[in-house]
């Protein structure tokens, strides 16, 4: 981990380096809708949203392996240590990821309506973007 920001992330906040249109799914959804939607190893956490406000979150290890399939995932889903709010320093907010071992969080405004997704790139020193996520949905749609 470097000493100090990466150049990228001086000055700037998390509303800054999100994912404006991260995807969500309904507080409705199964566990084995859920688990389908891990499938794709991109996937590291599901938002769980009704009327645009967040909900529920969702990743892996949420969901035992025992679990029956066809109840609500919402259950098994938590808030606390995965939302951000659009303010916080980038930074800041890295480092934080980094200190959990985690690579995602929410990030949501003060009434808990669904902003975006703060996502930790594999190398742990920037975030990506709107468009990487795009970049890469089109490549998985091409092959």
């Amino acid at each position: 981990m470097p000493a100090t920001a990466p150049p990228e992330l001086i000055g700037k906040t998390v509303g800054d380096v999100l994912v404006r249109r991260p995807k969500t799914l309904p507080v409705d959804i199964s566990v084995d809708q859920a688990r389908a939607c891990f499938a794709d190893d991109h996937v590291h956490m599901l938002l769980l949203t009704e009327s645009g406000r967040l909900i529920g979150t969702l990743i892996r290890t949420d969901l035992p392996t025992d679990l029956g399939g066809t109840g609500l995932a919402l259950p098994h889903s938590r808030m606390s240590d995965r939302t951000v709010s659009i303010d916080m320093p980038a930074e800041q907010a890295r480092l934080l990821l980094l200190a959990r071992g985690q690579r995602r969080l929410a990030v949501v405004d003060h009434d808990g309506t669904i902003v975006g997704l703060l996502c930790l790139k594999r190398r742990l020193t920037g975030f990506c973007s709107d468009a990487d996520v795009s970049a890469r949905s089109a490549a998985s749609t091409s092959t």
